[in-house]
């Protein structure tokens, strides 16, 4: 056994921990401001934190391969070749990992020729013959062969580097069945995927292991070679060479020659001066408090008075403290449990955190906890064992979850009241970083607290029979999240979370349970009606080229359209040239030919019923569609429709038309009621630019189009054409998503002059609406985000990437940012608000859906005209803007019908 009381070297293989990290934590979630990938330098320093608090070194070394090449690459050139090119996610980490280690005071190890095993396997050796505990760090298997009784290896488990196996030399017998030594032979026979060195064919780990347990090692099972009969033997034979040449190379060199003595390598205190400006760099703000609050020791050992003032400052020492563990959860019912939640109340006063779990959407047991404790109970319905849970639960004691739309439901499943929810960490998570926003409890126990969450299901997975994890230890994680997601959110963030997005949980996980009726009859005969139209356009395709192709695959149509057709090459790909929409559309106006207009049609004809299809199938038991609501996700604000979409439907098609009139009420219903926000984006611009000719426009009720074309082509609105109306409205909306004068050029067929004329007479006129369109762009560059009317913030680090075509996108989408994300915010509101309405007034009638600048809702009997006050009124007033917000309302047996 190791001796305890020997000093602790410690070396860590960089490149291998990192690479770990990179691919344990979500590349997407760990990003600066300026672009740069962090998740593999985070994981990496979170480990490194807790190996320094749990093992103590007493000294410390990093390793890192200088390259790929080494002197293995010379011996078999395809060492390592099965390795695919960096992620460029990757790229930049390393360095930026090593400055962040030399801040630290931990010093960093190269060698040209070798690889950072060979460095750990040098310092082991070393180590040890100078009295030395070892402790190797890798997720290379080739170090295995380093453990012995004084070195022991800590490998990453699969679920990333927060958690080392410790392999010592009993750990490595029970494992393998045979001793450390060994595990080169056996890798030799077997093969490393990893490093690219093949195996002999149909010899595995336990034949290996038996061979070695008859002949000792790879050199006595070559000389027994012929002994070993059937194809295996035969397989040894003849790949004799491959298990020779993978031992030689697998083999860890003891003695590179090193410009550093192992007592160089002592275990320096932390300076936070050092440390503080690389973790701001890399916008470390957990990790850095952790740090810092684990900072301890007083100079002068605290001593007072005038002489410790003047004593020189002592460096300041940082004792790492380890992840905290989850509470055990206690099994309380009935008054226990009441006890035990009435105190849990007052340790917790802003809320205990709450995590269920969920079969076939319905509750079946929940996990409840302080920061210090936590319960985990089964419920079954009027168990009276967890009626305290229930009134708990029904009360408005505060409660904090993770991802608590589908929760909700499964409570209304259950028959179960929920009052209270005043934090779910998912959505507050969402607002600290919209763009790379993480999406499950385990991303945000990841990236905000540096730890990994044993199972990533946020909420939905039952645990073992008899298992602690689950419910009670995500509960208990929720809890330790909220404060930390709150302090990462402004002001005027945390008031659009707990005014706007919070109410709005509620109203969605209803939303989704009511779902909208929906005539699978007439679905099926749109259905069967595209399907002859499709079927009768790739007939007329086909015989404009005489032969049958596979319309949807792109190789076939490359060689119709530029080989059998002659027709002009569109934007180069890796597989030839687009085919793609837009590439054909503009192929068609510039060269029309009957095949390309056969073709656009069958495309739009088949996505369509590829959407009424996906529509037909969502249809439940009930006759309903149930969509589900995405209230994160999109930077913006914006919601989304999934399974089905909803917002995919064409809206001005006569197909689109067709697909709505099956959206109808339920049969206990009166009508449905649509309502929609007229040109909201439009206003929102007026009222941000604060132009006067617009504003005018709206305050008179205008037709704002036919307002700004007399403005622009300086004629009387009466004298506005249905062209200039067209043209003017396309630059209107264009301008506001960085429409340039190319793109508005294609998109009203005109020449390119044409449109920038059309550009500067539109600015000259409304001159307001340039400067600030130009000033979105610009302060964003200085604050880094854009900011919609309610405080909703969106980052735009690609503004100052040297990357062009990064750059420019960052700044189209910039520039229209303030104007979608209000228009998000708005109907938000106004949903909350009519929600909370109807509820108050009693209505039977409901809101079932939400479609970009719409919502459509069920009419109970003889509610009409209230339902109408309500609507009109709460949409019309959720902002309070320079122009009136005009709501536009249709009743209707189906939602075609009730189209305005």
């Amino acid at each position: 056994m190791p001796d305890a009381d020997k000093p602790t070297l410690l070396v860590i293989d960089g490149h291998s921990l990192a690479f770990r990290a990179f691919y344990a934590l979500p590349v997407d979630s760990f990003s600066t401001r300026d672009g740069q990938h962090t998740n593999a330098i985070h994981g990496f320093l979170s480990m490194l934190l807790l190996l320094l608090q749990n093992e103590k070194p007493t000294h410390l070394a990093v390793a890192f391969d200088m390259s790929r090449q080494s002197f293995r690459t010379r011996e078999y050139a395809e060492y390592k070749g099965n390795r695919g090119e960096t992620p460029v996610e990757f790229r930049g980490q390393v360095p930026l990992l090593q400055d962040a280690l030399r801040a630290m005071g931990v010093r960093t190890l190269e060698k040209e020729d070798f690889e950072a095993d060979d460095i750990l396997a040098t310092l082991a050796a070393r180590g040890v013959a100078e009295g030395y505990r070892v402790l190797l760090v890798s997720g290379d298997r080739d170090t295995i062969q380093l453990v012995n009784d004084d070195v022991t290896l800590l490998y990453p488990n699969t679920q990333g580097v927060s958690q080392l196996k410790r392999y010592d030399t009993d750990a490595v017998v029970e494992r393998y069945g045979i001793r450390p030594e060994q595990y080169p032979d056996v890798a030799a026979l077997v093969g490393e995927t990893s490093d690219n060195l093949p195996g002999i064919p149909k010899v595995g780990e336990k034949t290996a292991v038996k061979w070695l347990g008859l002949y000792g090692d790879l050199d006595g099972i070559l000389e027994h070679a012929e002994e070993i009969k059937g194809v295996v033997g035969q397989n040894l034979r003849d790949g004799r060479e491959n298990a020779v040449r993978n031992r030689k190379l697998n083999q860890l060199v003891r003695d590179v020659e090193l410009d550093v003595e192992i007592a160089e390598l002592e275990s320096r205190p932390i300076d936070l001066e050092s440390v503080r400006p690389i973790f701001e760099r890399l916008e470390f703000r957990t990790l850095m408090e952790r740090v810092t609050k684990l900072v301890t020791g007083e100079a002068n050992g605290g001593g007072g008075g005038a002489a410790a003032a003047s004593a020189p400052a002592q460096p300041e020492v940082v004792e790492i403290g380890p992840a905290p563990t989850a509470p055990t959860p206690l099994r309380l019912v009935g008054d226990e449990l009441a006890g035990w939640l009435e105190r849990a109340a007052a340790a917790e006063p802003a809320g205990l955190g709450l995590s269920l779990e969920v079969v076939d959407g319905r509750v079946i047991g929940a996990g409840i906890a302080t920061n210090g404790e936590s319960v985990h109970l089964a419920w079954r319905e009027g168990a009276p064992e967890t009626a305290p849970f229930e009134a708990w639960l029904a009360s408005d004691a505060p409660k904090i979850l993770t991802d608590a739309k589908p929760q909700l439901k499964a409570l209304t499943r259950s028959g179960l009241a929920i009052d209270g929810l005043v934090l779910d960490t998912l959505l507050a998570g969402w607002l600290v970083r919209p763009i790379l926003q993480e999406k499950t409890l385990a991303d945000l126990v990841a990236y905000h607290l540096g730890e990994t969450v044993p199972q990533a299901d946020p909420a939905m997975l039952v645990p073992e029979e008899g298992s602690d994890s689950g419910a009670p230890e995500y509960a208990w994680y929720t809890l330790r999240l909220a404060p930390v997601v709150l302090r990462a959110l402004s002001d005027e963030s945390r008031r659009l979370l707990a005014e706007i997005e919070m109410p709005l949980v509620h109203v969605l996980a209803a939303m989704e349970l009511r779902g909208v009726t929906v005539d699978h009859g007439e679905l099926a005969t749109l259905s069967g009606e595209l399907g002859a139209r499709a079927a009768a356009l790739a007939e007329a395709a086909y015989a404009e080229i005489g032969r049958e192709i596979n319309l949807g695959s792109p190789k076939q149509l490359q060689e119709v359209l530029f080989d059998q057709l002659g027709m002009p090459k569109t934007r180069a790909t890796k597989t030839g040239y687009t085919t793609d929409a837009n590439a054909l559309a503009d192929l068609q106006e510039s060269n029309p030919h009957p095949f390309l207009g056969y073709l656009l049609e069958h495309r739009d004809v088949t996505k369509l019923r590829q959407i009424i299809e996906s529509l037909d199938k969502a249809i439940g038991a009930d006759g309903r569609i149930h969509t589900t609501y995405g209230q994160i996700g999109a930077a913006t604000g914006r919601m989304s429709s999934n399974d089905p979409n909803l917002q995919n439907i064409p809206i001005r098609t006569e197909d689109g038309r067709r697909i709505r009139e099956a959206f109808r009420h339920g049969p206990e219903y009166a009508e449905l009621l649509t309502a929609d926000y007229s040109q909201i984006e439009m206003r929102i611009m007026a009222h941000l630019s604060g132009d006067p000719g617009l504003i005018e426009a709206f305050n008179a009720g205008e037709d704002l189009h036919r307002f700004v074309g007399a403005r622009v082509f300086s004629v009387d609105p009466a004298d506005v054409t249905n062209l200039m109306r067209t043209k003017v409205k396309a630059m209107s909306y264009g301008l506001a998503y960085g429409l340039s004068a190319f793109g508005l050029s294609k998109q009203l067929r005109i020449e390119r002059a044409e449109a920038q004329q059309l550009m500067r007479e539109y600015f000259e006129r409304f001159g307001a609406v340039r400067d600030y369109l130009r000033g979105v762009v610009e302060q964003a560059r200085i604050d880094g985000y854009t900011e919609t009317i309610f405080g909703r913030r969106r980052p735009f680090p690609d503004l100052s990437s040297p990357n062009r075509v990064l750059r420019e996108n960052a700044e189209r989408a910039a520039l229209n940012s303030p104007i979608q994300g209000s228009a998000a915010d708005i109907i938000k509101i106004a949903m909350s608000r009519v929600e909370a309405d109807i509820a108050a007034r009693g209505l039977g009638s409901r809101m079932l859906m939400q479609v970009h600048d719409e919502l459509i809702f069920e009419v109970a009997a003889g509610e009409s005209d209230v339902l109408e006050e309500i609507v009109r009124g709460r949409m019309a007033s959720a902002a309070d803007l320079l122009v009136p917000l005009d709501v536009q309302i249709g009743r209707g047996a189906n939602w075609d019908d009730a189209a305005h």
